[in-house]
C-alpha cells in the first residue's frame, strides 16, 4: 500500500494514525515535498477520474479564479493538479490495482483489514 498526501494535512494524519493503529504497513509519499509525477497523476485520473481527485472544499480551489472553477475540464484539472498538488483531495491510496481518495475509518476497516 502506498499513501500519498501532504504530511501536515489533518486528514492524512488521521489516515496514517489509523493505519499505524491497525498494523497496516504502508509507504508514505508527500507530494508537496517529494513532487507529483505526471504518469502517476495520469494513472489516478484514468482509474478514478479527475473529478474525484479535485478537493473543491479546500483553500486552493477557492483561490482559483471563478471563471476557471466554472469551466474546468480534464486537461485543465490535470495541469492544475501537477502545478499545485495541494488541490488534490487527500489521502490518495494505491493498494494493489485500486486507487481510492479520502479517509473514512469505517470504509477503510472493510477495505484494508485482513
Amino acid at each position: 500500500m502506498k499513501l500519498y498526501g501532504i504530511k501536515n494535512c489533518d486528514t492524512v494524519k488521521k489516515a496514517r494514525k489509523w493505519l499505524d493503529e491497525n498494523g497496516i504497513a504502508y509507504d508514505f509519499h508527500d507530494f508537496k515535498k517529494d513532487g507529483l509525477d505526471e504518469a502517476l497523476l495520469s494513472r489516478w485520473v484514468q482509474t478514478i477520474g479527475w473529478e474525484a481527485l479535485i478537493n473543491k472544499r479546500g483553500t486552493t480551489w477557492r483561490k482559483l479564479p471563478e471563471e476557471l472553477r466554472d469551466t474546468i475540464g480534464a486537461q485543465t484539472a490535470h495541469e492544475i493538479m501537477l502545478d499545485n498538488p495541494s488541490i488534490i483531495k487527500r489521502p490518495v491510496v494505491e493498494s494493489g490495482d485500486s486507487v481510492s481518495v479520502g479517509f473514512n475509518a469505517d470504509e477503510w476497516a472493510e477495505r484494508y483489514r485482513a
